[in-house]
Order: structure tokens, then C-alpha cells, then sequence
């Protein structure tokens, strides 16, 4: 279809007479002919992506609504359509935390895709609003939950939004799309891996980085620090945490070989290498907190050592895996991105000393009193661990089925000639990166090992990044560009990708990343941290 012809098409009529999706009534298709459109969109929010500037595009924005009779709510698909420059691709793009999409990140995302040349889109579950703030669309009344948007959440929107997507492309270019692509990080992964679990025709291809699975047991990990203290009674200042933290990377650094910080085997080092409780009573010598010495206490050893190793029943089952050792636990290391710790504090300074009270996680805390309490006002600074353990076990009980996204049998999506590639930055002080490890090895059991599944679905996980961005480590952006030709070139199976890393020296170090089980390795005799050829893999790919 020529440009011009494009320009004169972005009108309602040419949606409406073909945009069916069953269970749904549409209810209005607006669009805008957006013209001198630029854009610089960073790496880091295109997660797998590379960084990208564009001056003066034209495309056709798409916002549909639609709802499902007999729910009561109103649902907003939102798509981008390039004029001049389509590469006759559609890629799809996910949401951050309670948001399921239309969020700032997902406008990111948009952004760099239609640079590229994708037609893109978002959906916003009929749940659109801020990451961090009170989830207003949970309950419908105290102690009722809004199951009904949940499930949109949760999966059913997912799939809209590929139907939705690429009946506007047919309808708007003539053609369908010849590949559909998801990318999404943190509740965006999730959602790309709740699509090939549920709706394994809907993407050939799905890019994912650490990803929100086993939703009721991660959101009690979350918590899980705030509960300890709680508990405790006792809230640590932050530099106890942060110099607990800093000693165990110092003790673990080099268990990979290679001194640069970063902590990349956390079982090894808490099983043979670090214990936090040898340094109750060791003296900070200039406490950030309170401008003074100040001794670690037991209180913040337990509270370091019960974050590491998640959430554990009194009859030692564990919930789900910890964060890393080498996570910020306070949220005070400005790498991180400003994004918030588990074990944050926040001390009001007295001729006594300090007062301190824990900060609840603004993910986890709303889940425990909208979902599972179903209450608003619902107090969870007082519970008992048995107490805390009984609401874990219920949340689980009721919605596990709508927000686990923890099958593990993907027969369907591999035999549809899917593919995935996901990625977990080892430094993720949000989601475990173990949490993802424990996913793909399920994945391996259901279906036939690990040589079965690396033909379909690769895992990479990446040393020093942070929670899906942030970090010593730079975004894995040569990933996507791997799963798009693992997809659309026969033969073409992704292996080693490069990454970028800031060494203690302060260097940006050109490495490389590695698929699951594979390690990164330094080569023998190389010297040279900061070229990429100095970098491979090694270890059992089998």
C-alpha cells in the first residue's frame, strides 16, 4: 500500500469492520495521525535491545477499547502504526509491576520498536495507572476482590492484545504481520512467558528478562525482610546492611575466578564462603546513617541472612529462593537505579540515638492486604510468622491458578516453532535470579532435559545487572537481535552475546554473556579485561 494511502487510512472506519475479539464488545476506536515524530530511547528501556534515536516519524496511533460483557470494566489496547517504514513485523510490549501495560516503560519500549520499523503495541488490562501507587481497581468492596481484572492482569489480556494488534496491521496495511514479537522485563516477562504457556500461537518469538513467576511465592519473598524485622522488633540501620553486603562480595568475588565485584555463584558463597553472623559486633567506622561508629548487630545479620535464603516455614520448607548476597538490600547504592530495597529503613536520628522503622515494599504490601486480607486497612506490621505463613499459603490457595505463570510444559509452544530467549541480572534486588534458574529447569524435567529445551528456549543470566536494568553491568542489548534471527533464519541458534561491564578500575569491560548452564570464563594468558575476545563460555551445555 502506498505512503499516501497510509496517511488517508488512519481513520476509524478502517479498524471497526474487522476488529472481532471473542468474549469482548468494542466499544470506540480512536486514532491520530502522528507526524515529526523523534524520539532517543536508551538501552536500558529497550531491554534487549540497543539504544536508538530517530528524528521525524510518521505513524498511526490506534487506541481501542473494548470490555467484556457482564464484568463491568473497560480495557484500552493502544497501538503504533509506522507509516513509510514497516517492517512488516508486529512487536508486543509489556507492563512493570501492578501496571499490565501503557505504562512510561512500556511507552519506552514503543518507542525504540518504531524506530525499528515494528508495528507495536500495549494493553493495559483495564487496570492503567501508575506503577507505584494503591491498586484502587482490587477490591470491589471490603473483603470482595476484582477477580474479574485480575484475570486480565493476570493472563487473558495478553492474548487480546496479539489478536487486537494484528487485526489493526491487517486492516491498516493489507497484510498481516509475517512475525510477531513480545518483548516485556519484570511483569513484562512474565507476561511473555504466561503467553507461551497459555497462548502458545500467539508470538513466534518472545524476549523476556527477569521475569515475575511463581507470582504469591515471589510477593512473600518480597515482603519477606519487612516480616523478619517486624518481627525483630529491631530495624538496622542501613550501613549494617550495606557493610554485611559489601563483605560478602568481598568474600565471594573470586569464587568465579575473576575479581570484579560482582558475585556470581550466591549458593557457594553462602554455603562455604560468608557468614554474616562473624561480623556481629565488628565496628562501622562511620556510620552513613548516623554520622558515627556504629557496631553490626544481630538483629541486621538475621535480617541479611533471612533475605538470602527467602522465606522459610518453621517446618523448613522454603517459599522461595532469596536475593543474592551481593544485592542492595537499602536501596541506597545509586547503581541500582533508585529502585527500592527489601530490608530499607528509614531512621529518625535522637539524643538517644536512632529510631528507625522498616519502609513496606510497595509490590509486596498492597498484595498482602488487597488480595489476600482483602482489606484496605488491613495491618501487616504486627503479624506473627505463623500468621504471615498462614496468608502465604492462602494467597497461594486462590490465586496461583490466575497469576503463577508456572507451567512448565511448553510442548504446544515449541511445536507452533516458538522461541524464547529470557535473561536475569544476578544483581536483581527485586525478583531472585534464582526464581528464573528454577523456572527453566522445570522446563528441562517436563520436557525431556535440557538438550530438548535449549532447541526452542535459551535462559542467560548477567553477572552485575540490576533488577532488569541498573547495576555494574550494562543491558544485554544484542539478545533480541539473536532471538529475531533464531526465528526467522533456519540454523541460526543464539549462543554467546556481548555485554558491558564497569570494572573496580572503573573501565568499561566488553564481555560476554553465556546460555544457561554455561559460565563466562576469562581466557588463559588473556590480560586485557576490556576486550570482549579475552571472554567465552564454558562449562556443560548438555
Amino acid at each position: 500500500m502506498d505512503l499516501t494511502s497510509l496517511l488517508t487510512t488512519c481513520v476509524p472506519s478502517t479498524f471497526m469492520s474487522n476488529l472481532q475479539v471473542f468474549g469482548t464488545q468494542i466499544l470506540t476506536v480512536e486514532t491520530l495521525l502522528v507526524t515529526n515524530f523523534s524520539a532517543s530511547v536508551p538501552g536500558e528501556f529497550r531491554f534487549t535491545q540497543p539504544s536508538i534515536s530517530y528524528q521525524n516519524a510518521t505513524f498511526c496511533n490506534v487506541t481501542v477499547t473494548y470490555t467484556h460483557p457482564g464484568q463491568g470494566d473497560s480495557v484500552h489496547a493502544e497501538a503504533w502504526l509506522p507509516v513509510g517504514n514497516w517492517n512488516k513485523r508486529l512487536l508486543a510490549v509489556g507492563g512493570a509491576a501492578w501496571v499490565a501495560g501503557r505504562s512510561p516503560i512500556s511507552y519506552e519500549t514503543m518507542k525504540g520498536a518504531l524506530g525499528d520499523g515494528y508495528a507495536t503495541i500495549t494493553n493495559d488490562a483495564g487496570v492503567s495507572g501508575e506503577i507505584h501507587r494503591d491498586l484502587d481497581w482490587a477490591l470491589v468492596s471490603p473483603g470482595n476482590v476484582n477477580l474479574y481484572k485480575l484475570n486480565n492482569f493476570g493472563s487473558v489480556s495478553i492474548n487480546e492484545q496479539s489478536i487486537i494488534g494484528k487485526s489493526l496491521i491487517r486492516s491498516f496495511y493489507r497484510e498481516g504481520p509475517s512475525f510477531s514479537y513480545w518483548s516485556g522485563c519484570s511483569t513484562g516477562g512474565r507476561q511473555g512467558l504466561m503467553a507461551a504457556q497459555r497462548y502458545p500461537r500467539a508470538f513466534d518469538g518472545i524476549s523476556v528478562g527477569a521475569p515475575a513467576l511463581y507470582m504469591p511465592e515471589l510477593l512473600a519473598g518480597v515482603q519477606w525482610p519487612q516480616q523478619v524485622m517486624n518481627v525483630l522488633g529491631q530495624y538496622p540501620y542501613s550501613c549494617e546492611l550495606d557493610a554485611l553486603t559489601a563483605a560478602a562480595i568481598a568474600a565471594c568475588d573470586n569464587l568465579d575466578g575473576i575479581t570484579d565485584g560482582i558475585i556470581t555463584n550466591a549458593t557457594a558463597c553462602l554455603s562455604t564462603s560468608f557468614n554474616p553472623f562473624h561480623l556481629v559486633g565488628t565496628t562501622i567506622k562511620n556510620c552513613t546513617t548516623t554520622g558515627t561508629p556504629v557496631q553490626i548487630s544481630l538483629a541486621a545479620a538475621i535480617v541479611a541472612n533471612s533475605t538470602w535464603h527467602g522465606p522459610i516455614t518453621p517446618s523448613g520448607q522454603q517459599i522461595h529462593p532469596g536475593l543474592s548476597p551481593s544485592v542492595d538490600l537499602t536501596g541506597n547504592d545509586p547503581s541500582s537505579g533508585g529502585q527500592e530495597g527489601q530490608a530499607g529503613t528509614n531512621c529518625t536520628m535522637t539524643a538517644n540515638g536512632g529510631v528507625c522503622t522498616g519502609i513496606p515494599n510497595t509490590i509486596a504490601a498492597p498484595w498482602l492486604r488487597l488480595f489476600i486480607a482483602k482489606d484496605a486497612q488491613f495491618n501487616i506490621d504486627n503479624l506473627t510468622h505463623s500468621e504471615y505463613f498462614r496468608l502465604i499459603h492462602a494467597g497461594r490457595q486462590e490465586y496461583s491458578p490466575l497469576l503463577s505463570t508456572d507451567d512448565a510444559d511448553l510442548t504446544e509452544f515449541r511445536d507452533a516453532g516458538g522461541k524464547i530467549i529470557s535473561f536475569h541480572g544476578l544483581n536483581d534486588q527485586a525478583i531472585p535470579a534464582a526464581g528464573t534458574e528454577k523456572y527453566y529447569r522445570a522446563v528441562g524435567e517436563a520436557m525431556g532435559g535440557h538438550k530438548e529445551v535449549k532447541g526452542f528456549f535459551r535462559h542467560y543470566e548477567v553477572p552485575g545487572l540490576g533488577h532488569c536494568f541498573g547495576g555494574r553491568s550494562g543491558s544485554p542489548t544484542g539478545l533480541f537481535e539473536l532471538l529475531r534471527k533464531w526465528v526467522e533464519e533456519e540454523g541460526k541458534v543464539p549462543e554467546e552475546s556481548p555485554v558491558q561491564v564497569t570494572g573496580l578500575d572503573g573501565r568499561v569491560q566488553r564481555r560476554v554473556i553465556c546460555p544457561w548452564p554455561q559460565r563466562v570464563r576469562l581466557k588463559e594468558g588473556c590480560k586485557d579485561l576490556t576486550d570482549e575476545g579475552c571472554w567465552g563460555c564454558v562449562g556443560a551445555d548438555a
